[in-house]
């Protein structure tokens, strides 16, 4: 990590012109946030502890102090909560006031979380492989309203020749899971049988019409139109043309022995309904059926496998930090652009982010907000703060990466203990609400 100059934490408070004192909730953080600005120096070392169940978890990283609540929150996490290791990161306008990160890698609480650490945040990668796809829309490759076949003929066998590249972003392509040719255990890491069976897939309703969660297909999906538009699927895409030239730590598979080496135990809570659906589903619903292609192994084998760092399973298997994720999504909310990199435009920006349906979809019974390969802000699901245009997507046990078009935030937050709710939980929302308590 580079070196900076710092200032400590009362010298930047009274620069700004507010004791240290005084930094807590409401309008005085904001007053700060407001006028810190003008310092020249803002960010801060945090070289902390957090005692719980008698063990130290450190705490580290940089925060602006105008940003300290968001640092609270996430020690309060690691105090009261089932927190094991994670991070959090916040840029706004381009500038990263919080990159902090605590706790442990492993369960056994042995080897410290440590500013490379990443970890795998599931669903996560929808959000960042929307991005990715919209790209392609904004260069002018895909339409998003013809039929996939004309980028993919293969598609377009039993009956799906009308289904709309709209509807496989949206949810609405009414192909969630494979019934016609389910493959084996252990197939969603043979990219091209899985593709191959997509293709002979027909749907289970009228398309257009339904939404249910594409769990893993969206991403085998929209890979393949990727590939056929430009010879890349997600994961070297992603590399080349956002993780890369952005310097975050962003992976879709494809990862090397040295980034594996980073990587944290995943700890999955198989209270969370998802989770559980592979062993204890009825195998002919929607959610029984959307896990037959797994190995036939528990959860935390597959999770903190070699082959699921390196397969490329584009609607779930990202992993990478806060920091990463945060940096992606301030990119597209300060109008496609971060420290020279251009994603997309901002006309392309907005365009995805139209709200394509707000419906229960059928294979979690859970309401979205869903836009273009992201979902937006729906309080009841996936908590984004307090705007309803914020935008991104969240993993299965409490990671989420979203980002703010009106004030311009990028956040992400990663954890490796997972948790059993139905939304991004407590741990986020402190962390989120933490932030909304300082940009008002």
């Amino acid at each position: 990590m580079p070196v900076r100059p710092r200032r400590r934490i009362g010298d930047v408070a009274r620069a700004a012109g507010r004791d240290s004192r005084d930094m807590g909730g409401g309008a005085r953080p904001r007053a700060l946030a407001r006028r810190i600005g003008q310092l020249k120096v803002l960010l801060v070392d945090v070289n902390e502890k957090v005692e719980k169940d008698g063990v130290s978890h450190p705490i580290a990283g940089v925060c602006e102090e105008a940003f300290r609540p968001v640092l609270e929150a996430f020690k309060e996490n690691h105090r009261i909560e089932d927190e094991v290791g994670s991070s959090v990161s916040v840029v706004v306008d381009g500038r990263t006031v919080v990159d902090i990160w605590g706790g442990f890698r492993d369960g056994a609480r042995t080897q410290a979380w440590d500013r490379g650490t990443t970890v795998c945040m599931m669903s996560v990668a929808k959000g960042v492989t929307g991005i990715c796809f919209n790209m392609l829309v904004d260069r002018g490759l895909v339409d998003i309203d013809e039929p996939v076949a004309t980028y993919w003929p293969e598609f377009a066998q039993n009956g799906k020749s009308k289904i709309k590249v709209r509807w496989i972003l949206d949810h609405r392509a009414a192909i969630p899971v494979l019934t016609t040719n389910k493959l084996w255990p252990g197939a969603m890491f043979d990219r091209e049988a899985y593709v191959k069976a997509l293709e002979e897939q027909e749907p289970l309703w009228e398309p257009g019409t339904k939404a249910a969660y594409h769990v893993h297909n969206q991403g085998y999906l929209l890979g393949e139109i990727m590939r056929r538009v430009t010879g890349k699927t997600i994961g070297p895409f992603l590399r080349s043309e956002v993780a890369g030239p952005l310097k975050a730590e962003y992976y879709i598979g494809g990862m090397s022995a040295e980034e594996q080496s980073h990587v944290a135990e995943v700890m999955p809570n198989m209270g969370a309904r998802l989770f559980a659906a592979k062993d204890s589903e009825a195998p002919e619903t929607l959610r029984g059926l959307a896990f037959r292609q797994n190995p036939d192994e528990p959860w935390y084998d597959t999770l903190n496998s070699p082959v699921w760092r390196t397969a490329e399973i584009a609607s779930g298997n990202g992993h990478g930090n806060g920091r990463g994720v945060a940096r992606i999504y301030a990119a597209v909310a300060r109008g496609g652009e971060l420290d020279g990199v251009r994603l997309m435009s901002k006309d392309s920006i907005e365009a995805m982010i139209v709200e394509q349906h707000n419906q229960v979809e059928q294979l979690q019974d859970r309401p979205y907000h869903q836009a273009l390969g992201v979902l937006l802000n729906t309080a009841e699901a996936v908590y984004m703060g307090p705007n309803p245009r914020a935008f991104g997507h969240h993993g299965i046990g409490g990671s989420i990466g979203f980002g703010d078009p009106d004030r311009k935030i990028g956040f992400s937050y990663a954890c490796n203990k997972m948790h059993a709710v139905g939304d991004n939980g407590p741990r986020a929302r402190r962390l989120i609400e933490a932030l909304y308590s300082v940009v008002g």
